[in-house]
């Protein structure tokens, strides 16, 4: 891909001797680059890239800058609340922590800005699940093997399938103990320009601090947060 990025057009040939690969091994590349979409040829049989590879820098630049005019935001919540607060990315197979602000209290949840966790299972996963359309979200169930974690844990599809459409209906998920017990979060999606949502905030803590009086109060503040956020990213449809 850097190779074809520097050169407009190039043939098999002219891949090999610049990688110092033989013919055969030049055109497997050359023809899976094509085949997943990010090369094509011309009538001359010369490769080039195709858009796709703008497409994709654009997801990871798109990534990075969700954080700068997130964190704001999280920051807020972090003042009002001093529990963890995250920003998950789906990636279509999991949920990503790509931003976090650790709470100051000793006894707190400090997972890593990076890992990933289920989405089925966790607040981030399910706030983003709810909203998927319905054949990403049927792709994703079909391909998702959802195991116990905890005694918690839902591992039954149509009861997902319910639970996600309680979170259409209120704007928020829960995980009540279900990835890890003692651990109970809070989520809610984010809507870009296009409507989509493939992030989501939560503030997690331990279960002992997030009662049902406290996620009440914490629901309604933290809609209120991915409302105002999602306007800044160029939705305005609530």
């Amino acid at each position: 891909m850097e190779l074809l990025s520097d050169n407009e057009f190039l043939t098999v040939a002219q891949v090999g001797k610049l990688m110092n690969i033989n013919r055969a091994s030049s055109h497997r590349f050359l023809s899976t680059l094509k085949e997943l979409g990010y090369a094509d040829k011309d009538d001359s049989s010369r490769y080039y890239l195709t858009s796709k590879v703008i497409e994709l820098g654009m997801k990871v630049l798109d990534r990075f800058e969700i954080r700068k005019i997130a964190h704001p935001f999280l920051q807020e919540l972090s003042a009002q609340y001093n529990e963890t607060i995250n920003l998950g990315y789906f990636n279509g197979k999991e949920v990503l922590t790509i931003d976090k602000i650790d709470s100051t209290e000793i006894l707190r949840m400090d997972a890593g800005i990076g890992g990933g966790e289920p989405a089925y299972c966790t607040s981030l996963g399910k706030a983003i699940l709810a909203f998927l359309p319905g054949e990403q979200l049927e792709k994703y169930l079909q391909s998702t093997v959802l195991a116990a974690f905890t005694p918690n844990t839902v591992i039954s599809k149509d009861e997902l399938k319910e639970e996600l459409g309680r979170i259409r209906e209120n704007g928020y998920a829960l995980d009540d103990e279900e990835l890890s017990i003692g651990l109970r979060c809070i989520g809610a999606p984010l809507f870009d320009h296009n409507g989509q949502a493939i992030y989501a905030i939560s503030i997690s803590g331990p279960s002992i601090r997030m009662g049902s009086k406290k996620l009440e109060e914490m629901q309604r503040a933290l809609k209120k947060i991915c409302q105002n956020l999602s306007a800044k990213m160029g939705n305005y449809h609530f």
